[in-house]
């Protein structure tokens, strides 16, 4: 098989994971020849460094072969695809190709099982290894680790990679066990364990060295370490993960305590949601319908709440209603649920109460706890620093602003935040059938003729 086809084929099948890179941009492509630009190139994807850089990435796998059968995967042992695998020099070779050419600035590996979970890793390791070693390659490297695969190989990945991840897919071991019989929560949850004690070790590591005149260690990557300081790289600076939302029954509070737990227990940076998405010939285990896409939205912004504004997941969950509401976002959902809190005063409140006001977010709470210590602000003030009114304004206090009790407590504010409705689709009722009706047809029922 030609070396472009086996492209198309794996960085296609590698375009499910969204535990490297942001999702839901619109897609465009130059290679007609108009424009300049394109983010529809296979392989091609986006992820960002810790100081908040955009940074494209060879995305791919090393084969879409795999022993498991896990029933959401499209590259499953018996989905009907067409199989494909990379050389380790294959993929070194493009990702020197792409990195010369400025197509990309790193490379993001993962793979399907084949032969065992050992094999599969030293394979991905080996390509990371002959990159470093070999080529001298500092870009980005994000290797998908195997909680199955030895430990000697998982530290081996870290030493290479600038970010290493393993896929949890469903947060309990019931969803796993109808969907992806082969694979085990707590054996990832250890693996994961183990991944973290190596990423503290390392960050020590870096701050001693760094305490003894090393400054630039510990806050560069670790290709970059490699170039400017010749030490040896710790370990790996971070690990995320990926859970599927909508593949079995598990509503958002389940998948909200699950990410909870990784964060606080395992110190992932990112937890990604991803929505589940119909593949060819599904099994009937799985749902006819994706979730509605905003289902995932409010997930990272419940997922924001909890990491960064002292939220807890019963505050924006509950028994009676463990999914989130789709129609608002959490922080406004919780705050018209819990309006004791409000009106909160922007000239006195604490930093944490602030941060519960809907539409005031981390960066500009800290401006309005830094400018109040010199002035009493007044609405012109948070206008200044681009505060969203309309959502604030029935739940802040200022100088010249005091909203009406009546108003907070109304039962009407809800409806005031609501999206606008929707015109339905216009659709006829002909015998036994439902069918849309032909332009012309509908420029006659517009008319009254009909």
């Amino acid at each position: 098989m030609e070396l472009e086809r086996k492209l198309e084929i794996l960085a296609d099948a590698a375009k499910y994971d969204a535990s490297c890179a942001s999702s839901g941009g619109a897609r465009k492509d130059s290679r007609g020849g108009k424009g300049v630009g394109s983010t529809g190139g296979a392989g091609i994807c986006h992820s960002y460094a810790p100081d908040g850089r955009c940074i494209s990435l060879l995305k791919v796998l090393l084969t879409n072969a795999c022993l498991y059968d896990c029933h959401y995967c499209i590259n499953r042992r018996s989905s009907n695809v067409q199989r494909a695998r990379f050389t380790v020099e294959e993929v070194v070779g493009l990702t020197l190709e792409f990195y010369k050419r400025n197509y990309i600035e790193g490379l993001f590996l993962s793979s399907g099982i084949i032969q065992s979970a050992d094999h599969t890793m030293e394979l991905v390791v080996s390509v990371a290894r002959q990159l470093r070693e070999v080529h001298d390659f500092r870009g980005y490297i994000h290797l998908k680790t195997i909680p199955e695969a030895s430990p000697a190989l998982i530290e081996l990945a870290g030493k290479y990679a600038d970010r290493i991840s393993i896929n949890i897919e469903l947060p309990t071991q019931k969803g796993l066990n109808a969907l992806a019989p082969e694979k085990n929560l707590e054996r990832t949850q250890d693996a994961m364990g183990w991944i973290r004690e190596k990423i503290d070790e390392g960050r020590e590591r870096r701050r001693s060295q760094s305490g003894r005149g090393g400054s630039l260690e510990g806050t560069l990557a670790p290709g970059l370490e490699r170039k400017k300081l010749g030490k040896a790289v710790p370990f790996a600076t971070g690990q995320s993960t990926q859970m599927l939302v909508g593949a079995d029954s598990s509503p958002d509070a389940v998948l909200l305590e699950r990410a909870d737990l990784l964060y606080r227990d395992y110190r992932l940076r990112r937890v990604y949601y991803s929505g589940f998405s119909p593949i060819p010939e599904p099994s009937v285990r799985l749902p006819v319908k994706p979730p509605p896409l905003v289902r995932e939205h409010r997930l990272y912004q419940a997922d924001w709440l909890l990491r960064f504004y002292g939220f807890d997941v019963r505050e924006l969950t509950s028994p009676e209603q463990p999914d989130l509401d789709l129609q608002l976002d959490p922080k406004l959902a919780w705050a018209l649920k819990n309006r004791a809190w409000f009106p909160a005063d922007v000239n006195r409140a604490p930093r944490e109460v602030l941060l519960r006001v809907p539409g005031l977010g981390v960066r500009n709470v800290e401006r309005i706890l830094s400018a109040r210590r010199t002035t009493r602000l007044r609405l012109a003030d948070l206008v200044r620093l681009r505060v969203p009114m309309r959502k604030v304004l029935p739940f802040i206090v200022a100088a010249d602003h005091h909203p009406a009790k009546q108003g907070l407590d109304s039962e009407s504010l809800r409806a005031r935040f609501l999206p606008p409705p929707k015109q339905l689709e216009l659709v006829f009722e002909r015998g036994p059938e439902l069918w849309l009706p032909e332009p012309a047809e509908l420029e006659t029922a517009r008319s009254g003729e009909i």
